[in-house]
């Protein structure tokens, strides 16, 4: 794979994650907000929901960065 393709793919490749993190943590309380107000201003569902979203960023990070780097060893 010639370098302008690694850098581009690089580039998406750390983008997706952010994209990906922001929609997850928009969308959470959808998913998992229960519609309880009170649950939903609680430590324990901001740890949560935290937690998830950077946990899903790092799995979708280290997807494409060993996508993106198993591609250019050669």
């Amino acid at each position: 794979m010639s370098s302008t393709f690694t850098i581009i793919f690089g580039i998406i490749a750390i983008l997706l994650p952010l994209v990906v993190g922001r929609l997850f943590w928009k969308r959470f309380d959808h998913y998992f907000g229960r519609g309880d107000t009170v649950y939903m201003d609680s430590l324990e569902y901001f740890l949560k929901k935290i937690g998830s979203t950077i946990l899903i960023a790092f799995i979708i990070l280290w997807i494409g960065m060993s996508l993106v780097f198993n591609g250019s060893a050669s």
